[in-house]
């Protein structure tokens, strides 16, 4: 089994470590119909529209 040699150091762990660091939270929408935050492209937890028809309580 493979051992690491040397403790990695700070530098090397953080910098590894710093790209989760950059990403960023998706940004919201306000839905038309309900006008509550939703994710893009995707259908309204709220009111079940998408695209301006109702899609989920059908």
């Amino acid at each position: 089994m493979a051992v690491p040699k040397r403790k990695t150091s700070k530098a090397k762990r953080n910098s590894r470590q710093s790209a989760n660091m950059k990403k960023n939270a998706p940004g919201l929408s306000i839905c038309p119909q309900c006008h509550e935050p939703k994710l893009p492209h995707r259908v309204c937890p709220n009111c079940g529209h998408y695209d301006g028809k109702d899609v989920v309580g059908e």
